[in-house]
């Protein structure tokens, strides 16, 4: 995360207080952040799905402007609570795609180019979102180390800034979500 930590907070800080400009003047300040962590989790999305990194930043930028009472303490908290928001975006519409009333499992196909589409990444975000609720009644922390690296695509050190922890405690935690998942979703 590359920009200074003061200007973002005190924007926080001001969109807090009500000061509706701030509001406005805080999503240029955080737009480039968020599309960077949106491109890094579409990257990993199957190919020829439609969901882009710019819907997606919108879509958070909405669902962000729609919390009123929310109390941003710093940058960090605002980036984690964006990447839970991304998080949910990107499971309900994974939902979306398996429910039969939007063709369940079928997909678009272009007729020009036909050929054999799996759409496995939606089974995984959904079965990953249900052991990672599990996870989170157990160990928050832990929980977070997941949806941030899985859901947002961030890297140790980003997460370590975020949470307030060494690289080595996220790489610990990490290690340890990654077994403890593994071992959830194989049960169920």
């Amino acid at each position: 995360m590359s920009e200074s930590t003061e200007p973002v907070t005190q924007m926080l800080d001001a969109v807090d207080a009500g000061d509706a400009q701030a509001a406005e003047e805080l999503l240029p300040l955080v737009y480039e952040e968020l599309r960077k962590l949106a491109a890094q989790k579409m990257a990993n999305e199957a190919p020829g799905q439609t969901l882009q990194p710019t819907a997606l930043v919108h879509e958070v930028w909405l669902r962000l402007a729609q919390q009123s009472r929310a109390h941003w303490k710093n940058r960090e908290q605002f980036y984690a609570v964006a990447s839970e928001v991304m998080r949910r975006i990107l499971v309900d519409r994974a939902r979306r795609h398996g429910s039969g009333k939007h063709g369940g499992g079928l997909e678009r196909v272009d007729l020009d180019v036909v050929e054999s589409v799996v759409r496995d990444e939606d089974a995984l975000v959904l079965q990953v979102h249900d052991a990672l609720a599990r996870l989170e009644a157990e160990d928050a922390v832990k929980a977070e180390v997941v949806k941030l690296r899985f859901f947002v695509g961030l890297g140790n050190s980003e997460i370590a800034a975020i949470l307030g922890v060494s690289e080595k405690t996220v790489q610990r935690h990490w290690a340890f979500a990654k077994a403890w998942l593994f071992r959830a979703m194989q049960q169920k």
